[in-house]
């Protein structure tokens, strides 16, 4: 009678015994730090600028600027017509994303290094890549991937992701070897989704490489939305988790752009490793000139985006200061034509690679195999030629 009770009283004590250290356990376990992501805009849409947040740039740094995004959007509007043309294979163009680009890609100093995905023709331009090699490439000729002696540009990467551990590798070489230079990487916001990413950014939060990660967020990897690829409320809090600072821009602010890349160039080349900045932009065409984005986005979507587009906003800001006239920009239109013009006539008239540039870059020694079938393609391009030689003679 008198033992069950006593068992019962027992087991509500020894219960909340266990709870309580529970409980206990569960407190001390929390995580003390809080994090927070800062967003970064300089120039509005409107063309208003917080001048106290302003990079420090003479009016010839806004003119160069200026011209190079202008140049960007005419050398993408170019590479479409050569596309639809056919004297270029499938194109994906950066149209909407040149603030982004040409922000980022100009503080860079000689001795970095940038690591381009397949949309950054801007960048790369900016940098002072040969236009017509860019063509070149485009064109299905892996020729224009020679980058020039001297341009601290990494061929361009089609898989999505795996340019992001090459950039951290280099960044690692450069830390090791005490080098006073950083690594510039450039990613989508679908590239976040894949293993290469969060590899590669483990690493570089753990070993602190002089790193930048560019992502550009351009609201879609090819038809999958922003609000389907994670569940993230922004993509630069994935930094967080990899112990290095996550920013947050207006991707079409190329101010904003500027100076972010600007501290996170210095932080890195000062030793205190790597920064993610998440660029908020948008695609306003199609993923490649392959894609028809009409199947998957209303024009109402692309019509809001075009509204805060990078070169509008600059160029209503520089008219406000002076800088801007149509002078000027009947200046800049037939400057950026005329170079652009001069890279395509360059880039028809390069002769074509012969078969055996197929395959003499790959091997110190090429193989037998591979010496067979570079016979058996010469033998079947005379061929060609004489079916073809035929039929004009008939």
């Amino acid at each position: 009678e008198h033992t069950i009770p006593f068992l019962r009283l027992f087991s509500k004590v020894f219960y909340r015994a266990k709870t309580v250290n529970l409980q206990g356990v569960l407190k001390m376990s929390r995580i003390a730090k809080v994090f927070h992501v800062s967003y970064l805009q300089i120039l509005n849409e409107h063309g208003v600028c917080n001048e106290s947040l302003m990079p420090k740039m003479a009016e010839s740094d806004i003119r160069r600027l200026y011209e190079l995004v202008v140049l960007a959007r005419k050398f993408d509007e170019t590479a479409i017509k050569l596309q639809r043309e056919g004297r270029l294979g499938t194109y994906a163009s950066l149209y909407g994303q040149e603030a982004t680009q040409i922000g980022s890609a100009t503080v860079l100093s000689e001795a970095d290094w940038m690591f381009p995905a397949f949309r950054e023709a801007g960048a790369m331009i900016a940098r002072g890549y040969p236009m017509n090699m860019i063509f070149q490439y485009w064109g299905g000729d892996e020729r224009g991937m020679k980058v020039p002696e001297g341009l601290n540009i990494f061929p361009i990467a089609i898989p999505v992701g795996t340019q992001i551990p090459h950039a951290v590798g280099a960044a690692w070489g450069m830390k090791l070897k005490g080098k006073k230079s950083a690594a510039l990487v450039y990613l989508g916001d679908g590239a976040t989704s894949k293993a290469d990413f969060h590899e590669a950014m483990n690493f570089a939060g753990v070993f602190k490489v002089p790193c930048i990660f560019i992502c550009e967020n351009n609201q879609w990897a090819i038809s999958v939305p922003r609000a389907k690829q994670t569940a993230s409320e922004t993509i630069a809090q994935k930094a967080i988790a990899y112990g290095m600072e996550g920013v947050q821009v207006d991707g079409n602010d190329i101010f904003a752009v500027i100076k972010a890349t600007s501290d996170a160039l210095s932080k890195a080349k000062a030793g205190s490793g790597p920064t993610f900045i998440e660029c908020v932009t948008y695609r306003l065409s199609d993923h490649t000139t392959a894609d028809d984005a009409s199947r998957y986005r209303s024009q109402k979507e692309v019509d809001e985006w075009k509204k805060k587009e990078p070169i509008e906003r600059l160029r209503k800001w520089m008219e406000r200061k002076g800088i801007w006239t149509e002078d000027y920009e009947n200046y800049v239109l037939k400057d950026v034509q005329e170079k652009v013009d001069a890279a395509v006539n360059e880039y028809i008239q390069t002769p074509l690679p012969s078969p055996e540039d197929i395959i003499k870059y790959t091997y110190a020694e090429t193989p037998w195999n591979l010496k067979e079938q570079l016979k058996q393609v010469i033998a079947g391009i005379a061929a060609k030629q004489i079916t073809e030689e035929k039929r004009v003679e008939e």
